[in-house]
This record gives structure tokens, C-alpha cells and sequence, in this order.
């Protein structure tokens, strides 16, 4: 019979709405980040760098993008005959068929996948965070306490504390109570939504709640193993952890990769991180271009200037452009003499000549201030924006827009331009 010492079931079905227009058409974990990375790749590759070589990947919504950059395993070294990685959406069962309705209940309804591998320990991981973790050291840890449930968690700011779940631990870091966003936290120690189980725990937790509606791990889980006496734990992290939920805060974890001394290094010898490679021709500068301070992915051309910015794979900027502290995603062409400051470019976006993204004054967005905000520009897949256009900061653009679209040529600070049949 296969028995494996620890699996990893990872979450990665989240429609990420915060976003925006950037998860319209594909799950979050395989946005783009980093110049040729996806976020799901820095937990797959932190598994395979921490001898993980069992990884359930669950999905659920617009999971194409992700079921063919995951493929096979094979970047990650998860390619094997017993074991590697699986791809696991909601299926059709006899009895019922139903989509994944909490991050347990996705768990739940893949508990004979866990069982066919008889593991000790089950690690939880969620596929949208950016970090480096070992967690061979986090499963120590978990032993060398007898813990059944350990959670990971890191101290926060105080006054963000009621943005997280926060842990109450004794002296000997067991967790006491769990207080879900408090108004006012006791503690600032919050969960990161990374937990080890002992398989036999999880399994009686989820099959005695498996009717909670919404089943989540936070909520019901591992408040009914704590009020059953299982040893809870917690365990500190301190290292670089980002949650890339908002359009600010994942621009922020891209303008982060190009600091002079990066809090996160993208390029240490021994914590590499694995992504499908492509094999693209090299990237080119042109004589003309100026570069600093940027990542550049492969097959890109540089004809303009480009400062403090993170260009992805296969992208092209005309002669004349400056992109300055922006993201432009993989396949995009960016047209001649343009400007472009603050801007979120998904994949294979056409932006035409002598386009202006990002300039004037800064208005609150009118349809969704709380995803476009922070002066940023966002143009979503696949789009067009024609030639000679200016649009201001905290805009968002998505779909085939034409020259019409922008009365004398111009999407004002705030405004929203979705073209009709582009709506989600």
C-alpha cells in the first residue's frame, strides 16, 4: 500500500475579485507576476524545494489557463508515477454533483484522494500568496509539540490586525482561542491560511461538520478540533509574506522584485522557484532603449525607456514609449511614442501609438473604488486601446475599445470603460 509521510492539498479555485478585470477570464493563482512567473508557482516550488512530492491542486473557477501552466508537474519535478501533482476540480458524483463551497468543503470532497496516498500529515496551502517557506521545518515543529493542528502565523501590524484570523497562544505557543477579524485584537499574531494536520484529525473534522453550508477551515474546522480537546499549535514565521489580493498590493509585491537590495529574491541558488518555461529567444534591447532598475522577460523587445517597472515574456514597447513603475504582462505590444505610469497591462493587450495611460489628476474610480485605486491604470486581456488617446489614473479599460470611446480622446481619472459583450 503507498503511504506518504505528508501531502499537500492546495487551494487554488479563488476567482481573486478584488482583482478586478485582471481574474476575469482566469483564476488567480495563474495571474502572471514576477516577468515570467504565475503566483501559483511559489508554493508548488516551495514543495518540491521542501521534499513535498505530493500535490492535490484544486480548482474550480476559470481553471483552464491553470490546468495547462500546471500540465503534467513537470517544471516543479512533480511528474512522478506515485505521487506528484493532480489536478482536482469538483466532479460529478452518483449521489450529487456540486461545486467546491468552502476552502474545507473543497477538501472534503476530495477525501478519498488523500486516504489513496494513507499520509500522516496533510499540509493546507492556499495557491495566491508570494513567500518562501520550508515546510519540513514547519513539520518538526508540529512533532516536536504533539500538536494535531498546527497553524502558521506571523506577527502583523497591530493596527491591521482585523483584517486577519487572529491566534491567542500560552507561553508554549498553543493556541488558546481564535478571534476571526476582531474588531479589537488581543493579539497580532494572524493566521496565514497555512495549516499541517494529522491526517486522522482532518478527517474526523471534516466528515463531523461535512453539512456546515460553506464549510471553511478558519470557521468550523479547526474551531470543532480545538473544542475537542486536539492540540493546536502555532508556528512563527518571519520571513517575506505577501497576500496579492488587491491591485495595490500585488503591484506593490512587483515593484518589490526590483529594489536595489529585493526583500524577496527572485534569484537565490538554493530556494529557486520552478515555473513552464517555454523556451523563448532572448529578450532584446534595442540601441535606441534605455532600461533601469526593471525586470524583462524572455522575447521581449525594447525600443523605448523603461524605469522601475516588470515587463513580462514576449512583450514589445515601441520606440519613443517610457513605462515607468508599471506591470506589462506577457504577449502585450505596446504601440510608439507613448506614456504609460502606474499601469496594470494584462496579457496580450494592444495599445496603440502615442497613447497616454495614467496621466491628469486623481479621481476616485465610479464603479468600483474599493479595486481600482492608488493612481493605478488597469487594462484587462486581451484589450485595445487605439492610437492617441489619453486616459487618466484609477481607470480601468477592458474589451475592443475604439476611438469613439474616448470623447476628444480622452477617459477622464475614475472612469470605467468596459465594452458591451466584455462584462463578466
Amino acid at each position: 500500500m503507498i503511504k506518504k509521510e505528508m501531502i499537500a492539498m492546495l487551494l487554488a479555485g479563488g476567482q481573486g475579485s478584488r482583482l478586478g478585470v485582471l481574474t476575469k477570464k482566469v483564476a488567480k493563482p495563474a495571474v502572471a507576476f514576477g516577468g515570467k512567473y504565475r503566483i501559483i508557482d511559489f508554493p508548488l516550488s516551495n514543495c518540491i524545494n521542501s521534499a513535498v512530492d505530493t500535490v492535490g491542486v484544486l480548482t474550480q473557477y476559470q481553471p483552464l489557463r491553470l490546468n495547462t501552466h500546471i500540465g503534467i508537474g513537470i517544471p516543479w519535478d512533480l511528474d512522478r508515477n506515485i505521487g506528484g501533482v493532480t489536478v482536482l476540480p469538483p466532479y460529478e458524483k452518483s449521489t450529487s454533483s456540486e461545486w467546491y463551497t468552502g476552502t474545507a468543503n473543497a477538501i472534503y470532497q476530495n477525501i478519498d484522494y488523500m486516504d489513496s496516498f494513507n499520509p500522516e500529515y496533510v499540509l493546507i496551502l492556499s495557491g495566491d500568496h508570494i513567500y518562501k517557506m520550508d515546510y519540513e521545518v514547519m513539520l518538526d515543529y508540529h512533532k516536536s509539540k504533539g500538536a494535531e493542528v498546527t497553524l502558521a502565523a506571523m506577527p502583523v501590524p497591530i493596527e491591521e490586525a482585523k483584517r486577519f484570523g487572529i491566534l491567542i497562544t500560552d507561553e508554549n505557543r498553543q493556541i488558546t482561542e481564535f478571534e476571526e477579524k476582531p474588531e479589537n485584537p488581543r493579539s497580532n499574531l494572524a493566521s496565514m491560511g497555512i495549516y499541517i494536520f494529522n491526517w486522522k484529525t482532518l478527517k474526523e473534522a471534516l466528515i463531523a461538520n461535512a453539512n456546515q453550508p460553506a464549510l471553511d477551515f478558519g470557521k468550523h474546522v479547526i474551531p470543532y478540533c480545538h473544542s475537542n480537546g486536539s492540540p493546536i499549535f502555532a508556528y512563527e514565521y518571519n520571513g517575506y509574506w505577501k497576500d496579492v489580493g488587491t491591485l495595490h498590493s500585488y503591484w506593490e509585491a512587483n515593484m518589490e522584485l526590483i529594489d536595489l537590495v529585493p526583500e524577496f529574491n527572485l534569484y537565490e541558488e538554493y530556494w529557486k522557484i520552478y515555473t513552464k518555461n517555454d523556451r523563448l529567444p532572448p529578450q532584446y534591447i534595442a540601441e535606441s532603449a534605455e532600461v533601469e532598475k526593471s525586470i524583462i522577460g524572455e522575447g521581449s523587445e525594447i525600443y523605448g525607456r523603461v524605469y522601475n517597472s516588470v515587463i513580462g515574456c514576449g512583450v514589445t514597447i515601441g520606440e519613443g514609449t517610457v513605462v515607468r513603475d508599471s506591470i506589462i504582462m506577457n504577449d502585450t505590444v505596446i504601440g510608439k511614442y507613448g506614456e504609460i505610469y502606474k499601469g496594470i497591462i494584462a496579457e496580450n493587450v494592444r495599445i496603440g501609438d502615442s497613447v497616454k495611460l495614467g496621466v491628469g489628476e486623481e479621481r476616485e474610480n465610479e464603479t468600483d473604488p474599493h479595486i481600482y485605486n492608488n493612481g493605478l491604470v488597469t487594462v484587462g486581456e486581451r484589450s485595445y486601446v487605439p492610437a492617441n488617446v489619453s486616459v487618466g489614473k484609477n481607470t480601468v479599460i477592458f474589451g475592443e475599445t475604439q476611438e469613439e470611446d474616448y470623447p476628444d480622446h480622452y477617459l477622464p481619472s475614475g472612469r470605467t470603460l468596459m465594452k458591451a459583450g466584455d462584462e463578466a
